[in-house]
């Protein structure tokens, strides 16, 4: 992660007219893909019953069910807000915010995850912690 933000700042810094169409097509996609994974994952969290919450996430039962679902319902919002604000034209500045948002729920994810030893899920979500940060760094220079 710490070399992450760097390099992103170096692309976002030197830059042609070439370099910046493609790293326009980069946030995009990797937007994109973002986007379809928080629907997916604040789907997963947002809509299912207790019992198959409980079965799902372990920590569904220690922090409770409605703070389950607000989480869900937060990916969900952020998925859509990394999209629809750029591509609407409609105040774009709400795309980083929720990337940053969706960030900060990451971390908590990784802590959650790190603290019970599961680190395969606590690798997946740094990766989603540093293609969140060239989102939003990205996108509040203005790419």
């Amino acid at each position: 992660m710490l070399f992450v933000v760097p390099s992103v700042y170096y692309l976002l810094i030197v830059t042609d007219a070439r370099k910046g169409i493609s790293l326009n097509i980069a946030v995009w996609v990797v937007s994109g893909l973002l986007a379809l994974s928080f629907l997916a994952a604040g789907g997963s969290k947002a809509f299912p019953s207790k019992p198959v919450l409980e079965a799902r996430f372990f920590w569904a039962r220690a922090i409770g069910i409605p703070a389950t679902r607000s989480i869900g319902v937060a990916e969900l919002v952020g998925a859509l807000g990394l999209i629809l604000p750029t591509a609407t034209g409609i105040l774009p500045i709400l795309a980083p915010i929720a990337a940053a948002c969706l960030l900060v729920i990451m971390v908590g994810a990784v802590v959650t995850h790190a603290r019970e030893r599961e680190w395969g899920p606590a690798g997946l979500n740094v990766a989603l912690v540093a293609l969140l940060a060239f989102v939003a760094i990205a996108r509040f220079s203005g790419v």
